[in-house]
């Protein structure tokens, strides 16, 4: 195992509050074909998974077990992941979970640097936890995927800022989604997991800039986070609140979901559009 498969073999089985690796398991041994879970996010952070939205990724074996519908199966291929909601009653509390579902396959493929649309290899180049995977191979595959997003992560990074690759990366990931967030939180993001950084900067500094045209990768990428959350719609329980929270939080664009709205979320989702855009809410 080379050092970059290393570090992410420690860095992945560094612990995790008890909640979140049992809800993680959980939801493992109810979906079929599922060979690992990652989780990520604010979990990994935050005290409680209590006061939080879990975020986990399940990567599974075949693509008819992204969906019982053929047509979100397709989809979530085409336009990953797919993401569902998940709560699990733990004592007095209820635990709340966003999860994507992602073959395998696929996840590695859109962690590489093949993959233009940053969406995969710059989350996954950041901490993760893997909390249950089926086996010893599929452990090395998906070791494998965070160590080719790293790179793939720090290659972008560094052409865009070589004095501060991590935040430079991060900065303009937020630009192709729809997060107008502060000029300041990708050097927050960065500085709540220095050490991290610090040492996977170190395991990839012979990595060689990788140029490409963001500006392209903006205006694509708002349009895949169009298109995403219209899937959610169908997908997640509470899709049409879902996706105009998303917007809310992203956008500082509120939207009032109505009842009409709930029942027809992607009809709604086409109808709202233009609104948004004229008020800038993708910006």
């Amino acid at each position: 195992m080379d050092d970059l498969l290393t570090f992410f073999a420690s860095a992945t089985a560094r612990p995790v509050h008890g909640e979140v690796a049992g809800f993680g398991t959980a939801l493992a041994e109810a979906h079929p074909g599922t060979l690992a879970v990652l989780a990520y996010g604010s979990a990994l952070r935050d005290s409680s998974p209590r006061e939080t939205l879990i975020d986990f990724y399940l990567l599974v074996d075949e693509r008819q077990h992204l969906s019982a519908n053929p047509l979100l199966c397709w989809l979530g291929e085409r336009l990953p992941p797919n993401v569902y909601y998940a709560e699990r009653a733990i004592a007095s509390a209820t635990l709340r979970s966003k999860y994507a579902l992602m073959t395998l396959d696929s996840f590695m493929r859109w962690s590489s640097a093949g993959t233009s649309n940053p969406y995969l290899w710059a989350r996954f180049a950041q901490p993760s936890r893997l909390v249950w995977v089926k086996d010893d191979v599929t452990r090395q595959r998906v070791l494998s995927a965070l160590s080719t997003a790293a790179r793939t992560a720090f290659g972008h990074g560094r052409f865009l800022s070589p004095g501060a690759p991590w935040e430079g990366l991060f900065a303009n990931t937020y630009r192709t989604e729809l997060r107008p967030e502060s000029a300041g939180r990708a050097a927050q993001i960065v500085a709540a997991d220095q050490a991290y950084y610090e040492e996977l900067s170190r395991l990839l500094k012979g990595t060689a800039p990788i140029a490409s045209s963001w500006s392209a990768k903006r205006i694509l990428g708002k349009l895949w986070s169009i298109a995403r959350l219209a899937k959610a719609a169908f997908t997640f329980q509470g899709g049409a609140d879902y996706a105009a929270w998303k917007i809310e939080r992203h956008s500082g664009v509120k939207i009032e979901v109505t009842p009409w709205q709930r029942r027809h979320p992607f009809l709604a989702g086409l109808i709202l559009l233009p609104k948004l855009l004229r008020r800038r809410g993708l910006s």
